[in-house]
């Protein structure tokens, strides 16, 4: 392929050869007898002095294959995306995961993508990858390879593919192409976001030197200067525009006020410029929630690896340009309803405008001392970001304070109108200071005068030089946004945002009209993949009432009750015949035929070999997916997402978000009025006295230690007291004391008559903390029961004696029928029975033997049990 073809980077010719230091084996993992099996290696490998932990996976067959590298998000690790390892295994390709510096078991410093780090050890696994006999080769030490990710991950699929012209396709999502751009927009820090990313890495300490004194400097005078600015632009993908010309599918989120869409135009620009395809999708979900469409994108992902890897011309790699839009909320389950629209060329987000007029005299407004109170558009972080996803279903969550912004108005419009791309518009801003900070965002209001901010976004805007005042042209958030007729479109220059630092000395701005407001309309419902049914064009009105009762009642999703089954209203969980197949497979279940049942007062842990279907399972019973099969039912009501019974249960799961500069009660109680529900049910000082977090809820959150913030996250999980409380690997991190504490987290609130379910990979700690157990293994249940029950029922016994046994006589009982193993204890012996043993025969023999025999029981920890009843999955 020519399109690839660059000239090597004299660093990467020049880069030491990797080490392997451990392997921790190779293994299979296969749901059914039907797809090939995977075969699983890891690594850790030496890169100049740190350690990189490392996964290899393929699937069986002698033929060499493309090889894949598929990068994590921020803040997590190479487990992140096994399921899509294996997947795009299965495919026919050969797929190397890694936790990046700083992440995961990966030792080093987090560089945010440093071309001399962290983009030289991706150079270092594509070496690797030239030597694997699996591995497709172009010529020697060149492997044909494609690199994908998401936010972080994709960041480093861009990167890798401007400074190794050995990439040859890259598929980033959710990412961004200037990261001083996406950090400091316009000159404005981004300060929400900043933190959530520094405390999503563990803290300041976690990152290069150089790169925390950075962030401090920016984050204490809330400017970025011209040195942070270019530090971030040093490390970005926009850096080595010229040099990536490699087939590219760009996703990106509309839900998205960190890496917005913009961010993937100026990719999808720099890149064809080059020469190399460019194709790219708008999904409905991003960094402040929304549906990812994860089985849709990586689909989409495989066909394009296929396409410019496997070099299968008939691979349909989609349309050049697809947007997702959000219907409403299907009348069966209250999950929203998406659709594809499409163009074969990508429009840019200036396409086909047309001029709005807006109406409005010149206004004066207030920038407050303190730049407090602050106006709220998106809320990263908190609470699953789900108010951007209430935008596209017809409610309105921002907040604008009186007297800190100016507003101009459109008409009525006449016709439906659909905005897709970044409106522009021209306006004189004077001040009384020489900096002025504004935040422009464009509602769509409604004949009630309900205004509804699209996805939550806002663009910020620095204006230096406006004390003699200056015309600005605003570019506002890229969107695909339907307005309806007799709607109108308001805009708005606000003084202050949560998410963003602005200045906090008092002034007042002066802002007036130049130009009409241009608006993007690229693509038309003539696009949409699919005709509408007629229930469309009713459904958005009754989307809007149903998401507004979500708002108010604390739930994002709702559906009509079904009717209870009245046996079971005391029952927090039964589980009937639970299946859910693989994405694209008939035949591949993640969870099948599972039932079980869980009582009052128990703290049940839920236990199972990696890709057992242990969080599918939990992700099913909390309404965030449907099942193929069988059911839910949570005090006799049956689970969909949004079913109301779900605010009876609270749940911790894949970490929670919180402002790092607020204080512990401060997000607690931030997080709770988000939901809408009256203050006094949140119990928030019992929660807090479980949590036992003491007087620590009066500091900012940032400096909480990680055990100190998992226990805030299962108090925001503990507030309303639900009476089912779910908790995925909630000691991750933690150290032993901590470990003890979460223990006793645990344990006292299940005293109270509530239900606690835990899924943990420390056996030690489930044995100690739970009461009753539920082993899975290959989507499948393998034994249920109090757990003194399961553990107890082995083969492993403890023989008592009344003096200490000699080894010889040890390795007598060891060589007797029925018996598998004999090692000598402090108490006397400790014997494992093979499939013929007995106790009672066992005694016997140890009668004849002349052991002192004193007691016999049982013996064997929740390890042994659980090892025994997985076998080799474990």
């Amino acid at each position: 392929m020519d399109l690839r073809r660059l000239r090597r980077p004299r660093w990467i010719a020049a880069a030491a050869s990797v080490v392997v230091l451990a392997a921790a084996g190779t293994w299979t993992a296969a749901a059914s007898d039907d797809p090939p099996p995977v075969h699983r290696t890891d690594q850790i490998m030496a890169l100049d002095g740190v350690r990189i932990d490392t996964s290899y996976f393929t699937a069986n067959g002698t033929e060499r294959r493309p090889a894949v590298l598929l990068g994590h998000g921020f803040g997590g690790s190479k487990n992140d995306v096994r399921e899509q390892a294996e997947d795009l295994a299965r495919d026919g390709y050969a797929v190397l995961t890694w936790s990046a510096r700083g992440f995961g078991r990966s030792t080093g410093k987090v560089g945010l993508n440093d071309p001399d780090t962290e983009v030289k050890d991706v150079s270092k696994l594509i070496d690797w990858l030239a030597k694997q006999p699996q591995v497709q080769l172009d010529k020697p030490g060149d492997p044909r390879v494609g690199v994908a990710g998401a936010s972080y991950g994709g960041a480093i699929s861009l990167l890798a593919a401007g400074h190794d012209h050995r990439v040859d396709a890259i598929a980033p999502s959710i990412t961004y192409w200037n990261l001083s751009d996406a950090l400091f927009p316009n000159g404005v820090f981004k300060k929400l976001w900043a933190g959530i990313f520094v405390n999503s890495a563990g803290g300041c300490a976690e990152f290069e030197p150089q790169i925390c004194a950075m962030y401090q400097r920016v984050a204490q005078s809330g400017v970025p200067d011209a040195q942070a600015e270019k530090m971030l632009e040093e490390r970005s993908p926009s850096a080595v525009a010229k040099d990536i010309k490699v087939p590219t599918l760009l996703v990106q989120g509309q839900t998205d006020s960190l890496f917005p869409l913009n961010q993937a135009d100026a990719a999808a620009k720099a890149i064809r410029a080059n020469g190399a395809p460019v194709y790219v999708d708008w999904i409905a979900g991003g960094h402040d929630g929304g549906d990812l469409e994860t089985s849709r994108v990586q689909s989409r992902v495989a066909h394009w690896f296929d396409r410019y890897l496997k070099d299968d011309k008939s691979a349909d790699t989609g349309p050049a340009f697809r947007v997702t839009r959000t219907l409403g909320t299907d009348t069966g389950d209250g999950e929203s309803r998406l659709t594809g629209v499409t163009a074969d060329t990508y429009p840019g987000l200036e396409s086909h405008e047309h001029g709005i007029t807006l109406t409005g005299r010149e206004q004066d407004f207030a920038n407050p001392a303190g730049a407090s109170p602050p106006a709220v558009s998106a809320l990263p972080g908190l609470g699953g970001g789900g108010l951007s996803q209430l935008s596209s279903l017809g409610v309105g969550v921002s907040l604008d304070f009186p007297g800190q912004y100016a507003a101009f108005e459109s008409a009525p419009v006449k016709d439906d109108l659909r905005i897709t791309g970044s409106p522009t518009v021209t306006v004189h801003v004077k001040s009384t200071t020489d900096d002025a900070v504004l935040f422009a965002k464009l509602y769509d209001v409604g004949p009630n005068g309900q205004q509804i901010l699209p996805s939550q976004l806002v663009e910020p805007l620095r204006v230096t030089g406006a004390k003699a005042g200056k015309d600005v042209t605003i570019t506002l958030p890229a969107i695909d946004h339907h307005i309806d007729d007799g709607h109108r479109l308001r805009l708005v220059l606000a003084s202050t945002d949560l998410g963003y630092a602005s200045p906090t000395a008092p002034a007042t701005y002066t802002v007036s009209l130049k130009s009409h407001l241009d608006v993007p309309a690229a693509l038309s419902a003539k696009n949409t993949q699919a005709p509408l049914p007629a229930w469309v064009w009713w459904l958005p009105l009754a989307g809007a009432v149903l998401a507004l009762i979500l708002v108010v009642t604390g739930r994002r999703r709702t559906t009509a009750p079904a009717a209870p089954e009245p046996e079971l209203t005391e029952v927090p969980l039964q589980i009937t015949d639970l299946s859910k197949r693989y994405a694209r497979s008939a035949d591949r279940y993640a969870v099948r035929d599972l039932s079980f049942r869980v009582e009052k007062g128990q703290v049940l842990g839920l236990l199972g070999p990696n890709g057992a279907g242990k969080t599918t399972t939990l992700r099913m019973l909390m309404g965030l997916i449907r099942p193929d099969g069988g059911e839910v039912r949570v005090f006799g009501h049956a689970i969909a997402p949004g079913a109301p019974v779900l605010s009876r249960v609270g749940a911790f799961v894949e970490g929670a978000g919180f402002l790092p500069h607020l204080s512990g009660r401060e997000n607690l109680e931030l997080y709770w009025r988000a939901t809408g529900r009256p203050a006094e049910d949140a119990h928030l000082d019992e929660a807090l006295e479980i949590a036992g977090l003491g007087d620590a809820l009066s500091r900012a959150v940032r400096t909480y230690s990680q055990g100190m913030r998992q226990r805030l996250a299962i108090a925001q999980a503990m507030l309303g007291m639900p009476d089912l409380l779910i908790l995925d690997e909630p000691t991750n991190g933690l150290d032993p004391p901590q470990i003890r504490e979460m223990r006793e987290v645990m344990i006292r609130y299940a005293a109270a008559g509530r239900t606690v379910i835990v899924s943990s990979h420390l056996l030690s700690e489930v044995e100690q903390s739970c009461t009753h157990l539920v082993v899975m293994d290959h989507g499948k249940l393998v034994q249920a029961g109090p757990v003194g029950e399961i553990i107890g029922s082995g083969d492993t016994l403890l023989v008592g004696t009344a003096v200490p046994v000699e080894e010889p006589v040890a390795e007598k009982v060891a060589a007797l029928p029925g018996v598998a193993s004999a090692v000598t204890t402090d108490d006397g012996l400790l014997v494992r029975l093979d499939a013929d043993g007995s106790a009672a025969r066992l005694v016997a023999e140890l009668v004849r033997l002349e052991v002192p025999v004193e007691s016999v029981g049982p013996h064997r920890r929740l390890e042994d049990a659980f090892l025994t009843l997985i076998g080799d999955s474990a």
